[in-house]
């Protein structure tokens, strides 16, 4: 067991340094470094070395010992009722924006738990966030919400108008700090008198800036990775002779470490910086430390020089892969006592040189087999890993950051979860929590899988268990439902893959293990992963194979069962190794009396009595922590995020737990993503940080004996297992009834339905042949919409406009077989795509949104810019929506959420009604139910919720005859600079991570504020470069020209022909346009002719996705997106942003007419 003495981290000390008892006995241990008190001032050479004990000095000659417990402790007076000392009445919070690659969910998390903080304060906050689908932006949490970019000027623009006395930095990721940084540089906050408050922005910007940072540490003789910069290959290759092979190149100025690899020798250095050198004018050269471990350390310190580390991380994946992209265990497992301490003492270290008030990350690199050790980097702020420490140690890191922001020090905060210690404790871990990552790269086409010093994962899941195996297994479940633990893939080349990382490096561990039979020593050789896991891994291979050798269920007995259960095994994972069904495991199992043990997070390691509702399960154990008497509701949250399903499904989740709890019922949250808010422990009276497995989410409700189940508030996963959970499980599932969900998921029942009750669709028809699928396209006539039967997402649907198209697609992509259906529809050309949020109850509709879609039908519509209410839709085509609804609603006795996607096509017939035709139907709630709720102001999972108890029900109500003198707009978030090689180019399949709104008076005002809060976006200036390309078929083109040309752009074109169409097409015929030269291979020369012609702005429009990696149109826009320049690659959205800009600029004087509170564009806070 990894377990050590020294992971246990005591909690004596915190008594101890409170606790009534003598001198000699304070003096004996405790590692917290506490400030020295005023009254004991020794030289300053003692002063590092002297560990204190501030107030234990004090009562240290009190009264004698009394025993531990917590009502004793908490009279003692040990906890302070600390003052806030500093002095502001209003603060400013800044979010992070919509959820991209590298900045995700947890930005979410850490900001609303800054702000829980600052209500308890009764402080005032302000929220400036384009995130509509989070749980932070709401008047639940934040006193004022602007939906608006986070950017400077929109900044300003409300600093002005509110009058903020104090400002929070470390809560929105490295947009906030970036900002912080720009704004401070910029004199906004003196100007303005605003606070910032915790870490200064002098110490941000040493931990950001390398050169600064390098000379910050070297100040304190902490060692860091060296690098020296050059701009010549020659200059390179000196470089490598001063710091020595192995080394990394990085290229400078480049995002995301594009352009970075590594090189062992001269050789490989030559080629690689000569690459490089394409890329960027200068690229730095450091020693390559790839195949050292990597570590992370959570340090708190605050303005008293009080300072711990919460939590220490290792990386599964050595060093040489982003630790956004790396398997993570907590606390570290292959460290030995001693380099523990070290890397502890230097983080305590570093952070007080550097000034940090609040929390921050340190990551290091470890020599694998000596004491030597990088400083990597430092994050002056909440980020990703601390909300995984948060959620691994059960440490809030953001809400104690926040106080100490507020001036608290941290003998005088309480832990949070316990109430019953101070928050200046290091917690300790009975248990071991792994984090794996989750990538989505098989949606993109040409994008490179290699992970690396890059980060290009969009999620990532959290297990906890009590031994390393349980927990891995565990993690790998969630990643994807469809991996039932330990298991291998097909690999062109395995060696490879495991030496040279990509997403799936895992499943080569497992392929090499478990099936191709590699030694421990072997898979270390080519992975330089540490042997400690892979001998953990060769556990669970040897278990699997003890099972594979019995062959049958009968003959596993008792104690192999109890075994491969406490090695994190599912019952389906035990069934598929013995030849039977997963039911009949479970049965076996139960028969043996075999089932999980619910045990407690309490960041104590259960040293001291603490009373906390975090909680798990694991087959390690022998007794329960908690009685089961609440029979409580369980709300299934959605899990990890993807694409397609993200942060708004946690609002979801989070709003339906909160609206049971206010009807007076228990409730009880089964989530296993860190990153989010549903996983906080005084969000539900419960939280069980596991799968959403149909065995997991059975066991609970089992052992909970609860008395329903919600499956309509986490997407798509919940729904999934919602009909066995019901019929096999035989568990209560609240709401619609899982066979009516069957019948909207199944596309013959959910088609012969719509036929029933007289709702239009697109014809359709599900074949097992080429001959059959080429027959019905000619009769439809094409395009035609080609997808298999057996996807999720509009994963691998693609629109087809040729027999020869139909051909490839079907006969060489998938094998239509009548094993693999597929079906082909009619794919209606230049129509409009409506979305339908509702809520009925027992089939009577109660209230619904309609959102037009500005995008033609096509573009997926997680991609779509919404509108709500449309600004295009006549009321009399709302109308006929609602009718649909009703007749939906009433044909599948919906009780619940449900959504809609409506395609309104035009009639063929002179004057006749426009066609409304429905694609898709969810009995769920959809990714657009937070927009819809805060853009009416209607909760409607609240409404949702009261349906499916079937307790105050509101009377039904029509939201869209209101009248409202305000529109938002909700655009995508794209990673495209992330996702190297992939083709920025909308289609059926989604590809945006993320999703901001903004509020505007009109559709022009909400576009262009929505526009601008999309990440890094920087508006082309007028006198700027333009850059114009794609289909010249279309007037599109011409019309973007009519608007931006009497603003003084100057406009290029990369062929006559574009050229020709855009100077002739124009209305005014003063049109100028200049073809420039477009060196479609060489990086470089291309980046060069951006800044040679000042383009700022990319206008790309074309027909079809790209066939090739010399397509002159996928280059432009691959390179937009490269070179950071705005790209405008769908007609519709690019007209109405050249209209924007026409409209809009140039920029008047004051404040614009977008800056406003949302609770003053809604008219009051009734969410």
């Amino acid at each position: 067991m990894a377990f050590t003495g020294r992971l246990t981290r005591h909690i004596k000390h915190e008594l101890l340094q409170h606790g009534k008892q003598r001198g000699p006995q304070i003096a004996r241990r405790t590692f917290v470094q506490t400030a020295l008190p005023t009254f004991d001032k020794p030289s300053n050479v003692v002063r590092q070395q002297i560990r204190s004990f501030t107030r234990s000095t004090k009562c240290a000659a009190a009264a004698p010992q009394v025993a531990p417990n917590a009502q004793a402790y908490l009279a003692s007076g040990a906890i302070g009722t600390g003052q806030k000392k500093v002095d502001v009445k209003k603060v400013l919070v800044i979010g992070s924006g919509g959820l991209a690659i590298g900045q995700a969910g947890e930005f979410d998390y850490s900001g609303s738990q800054a702000l829980k903080a600052l209500k308890e304060e009764g402080v005032k906050s302000i929220l400036i966030n384009p995130n509509i689908a989070t749980i932070q932006t709401a008047h639940v949490l934040a006193d004022e919400v602007y939906y608006l970019p986070v950017t400077p000027e929109y900044v300003t623009y409300v600093i002005e108008k509110e009058r903020p006395d104090g400002i929070f930095l470390s809560f929105g990721g490295q947009t906030a700090l970036n900002l912080g940084v720009k704004m401070d540089k910029m004199g906004i906050f003196e100007r303005y008198g605003v606070q910032v408050l915790g870490t200064s922005t002098k110490t941000l910007e040493t931990s950001e800036d390398r050169e600064l940072f390098a000379q910050a540490l070297n100040e304190i003789n902490v060692p860091i990775a060296e690098s020296i910069a050059v701009g010549t290959i020659d200059k390179a290759l000196e470089a490598a002779e001063t710091v020595g092979y192995p080394v990394i190149v990085r290229a400078a100025y480049a995002l995301g470490g594009l352009g970075s690899g590594f090189a062992d020798n001269a050789d490989e250095l030559r080629d690689l910086s000569a690459r490089s050198l394409t890329l960027s004018p200068q690229i730095l050269v450091e020693k390559s430390l790839k195949g050292w471990k990597e570590a992370e350390y959570e340090v708190v310190r605050d303005a008293a020089d009080n300072c711990i580390t919460v939590c220490n991380m290792e990386n599964f994946d050595p060093l040489g892969v982003h630790t956004g992209d790396s398997i993570v265990v907590s606390p570290s497992q292959t460290f030995s006592d001693e380099e523990y301490h070290m890397l502890r003492t230097a983080s305590i270290k570093i952070v007080r040189h550097l000034g940090v008030v609040g929390e921050c990350n340190v990551q290091y690199a470890l020599q694998p087999d000596g004491l030597d050790y990088r400083v990597i980097e430092v994050n002056a702020r909440l980020s990703r890993s601390s909300a995984l420490a948060s959620k691994a140690t059960g440490y809030p890191l953001a809400y104690t950051a926040a106080k100490i922001g507020l001036g608290y020090d941290l003998p005088n905060l309480p832990n949070a979860v316990t109430r019953t210690t101070t928050a200046n404790f290091e917690p300790s871990l009975d248990y071991i929590v792994t984090k794996i990552p989750r990538w989505d790269l098989s949606k993109f086409q040409n994008v490179d899988r290699s992970i690396g010093s890059s980060m290009k994962s969009v999620g990532e899941v959290m297990a906890i268990g009590r031994t390393f195996e349980e927990s891995f297994q565990k993690a790998i479940r969630q990643v994807d439902p469809k991996y039932d633990g330990v298991q291998g893939d097909h690999f062109e080349n395995l060696d490879d893959v495991l030496k040279n990382p990509t997403d799936r490096r895992w499943l080569a561990v497992g392929q090499a293990m478990l099936h191709e039979g590699y030694s421990v020593d072997r898979v270390h050789e080519l992975s330089k992963i540490d042997r400690w896991f892979l001998y953990k891994i060769q556990n669970i291979v040897d278990c699997t194979h003890e099972l594979q050798h019995i062959g049958s269920l009968f003959g596993v007995k008792k104690e192999l069962m109890l075994k491969a259960k406490k090695m994190g095994f599912s019952d389906k994972q035990i069934a598929k190794a013995v030849n039977c069904t997963e039911d009949e495991v479970r049965a076996r199992r139960k028969n043996f009396g075999i089932r999980p043990w619910v045990k407690k997070i309490d960041t104590l390691a259960a040293e001291f009595p603490a009373d906390t509702n975090y909680l798990y399960t694991t087959y390690n154990a022998s007794t329960h922590d908690v009685t089961f008497n609440d029979h409580g509701i369980v709300v299934l949250g959605s899990g990890v995020y993807r694409i397609g399903s993200s942060v708004e499904f946690d609002w979801c989740a989070v709003n339906a737990t909160l609206s049971l709890k206010a009807l007076g019922k228990k409730t009880v949250m089964i989530n296993y993503n860190p990153e989010t808010y549903s996983t906080d422990f005084d969000v539900p009276d419960r939280l069980y940080f596991e799968e959403l497995s149909y065995e997991r989410v059975m066991d609970i409700y089992e052992l909970e004996t609860a008395s329903g189940v919600v499956v309509s508030v986490g997407g798509q996963l919940p729904q999934n297992i919602a009909l066995r959970l019901q019929e096999t499980g035989k568990a209560k599932v609240l709401g619609t009834d899982p066979k009516d969900i069957d019948k909207a998921e199944d596309r013959h029942k959910f088609s012969s339905i719509l036929d029933s009750i007289g709702v239009d669709q697109p014809a359709w028809k599900e074949l097992t042949s080429y001959e059959e699928a080429r027959r019905f396209a000619e009769d439809v006539s094409y395009p035609v919409l080609v997808r298999p039967s057996y996807v999720l997402s509009g994963a691998a649907m693609t629109v087809i406009r040729s027999a020869e198209e139909l051909e490839e697609k079907l006969l060489a992509a998938s094998n239509v077989s009548p094993d693999h259906p597929v079906v082909i529809t009619k794919f209606i050309e230049g129509a409009q795509e409506i979305d339908v949020d509702a809520v009925a109850s027992n089939g009577k509709l109660l209230i619904h949104a309609v959102s037009e879609h500005i995008e033609q039908a096509g573009v997926h519509s997680g991609d779509a810019s919404l509108v709500l209410p449309p600004s295009s839709l006549p009321q009399e085509t709302i109308d006929r929506c609602k009718e649909i609804a009703k007749k939906v609603a009433k044909a599948w006795s919906i009780t619940g959420p449900f959504n809609m996607q409506i395609i309104c096509a035009a009639n063929p017939e002179e004057g006749g009604l426009s066609l409304l035709k429905v694609i898709e139907c969810n009995l769920r709630a959809s990714r657009s139910f937070p927009f819809s709720s805060k853009v009416l102001g209607t909760n409607f999972i609240d409404v949702a919720t009261r349906a499916l108890l079937d307790k105050d029900v509101p009377e039904p109500v029509d939201l869209m005859q209101q009248k409202r003198d305000y529109v938002a707009v909700k655009v995508p978030q794209f990673s495209w600079t992330r996702l190297a090689g992939a083709d920025p180019y909308l289609g059926v399949e989604m590809s945006s991570t993320g999703e901001m709104a903004c509020f505007g008076k009109d559709l022009i005002e909400a576009y262009w504020t929505a526009m601008q809060s999309t990440m890094n976006f920087r508006l082309p200036e007028p006198g700027e470069g333009l850059l114009f390309g794609g289909d010249t078929q279309t007037p599109d083109l011409a019309k973007i020209v009519d608007y931006l040309n009497p603003l003084g752009y100057k406009m290029f074109a990369v062929s006559e022909e574009v050229k020709r169409h855009l100077e002739s097409a124009s209305e005014d015929g003063s049109v100028k346009v200049e073809v420039i030269e477009f060196p479609k291979t060489d990086k470089r020369k291309l980046r060069e002719v951006f800044q040679k012609y000042d383009i700022r702005g990319v206008f790309n429009l074309a027909k079809r996705r790209a066939s090739s990696m010399v397509d002159e149109d996928y280059v432009m826009r691959r390179n937009a997106v490269d070179f950071g320049v705005p790209l405008f690659m769908e007609p519709k959205t690019a007209v109405l942003f050249a209209q924007c800009m026409s409209e809009k600029l140039p920029k008047g004087e004051g404040i614009p007419s977008e800056v406003r509170r949302w609770s003053e564009f809604i008219g009051g806070k009734p969410l």
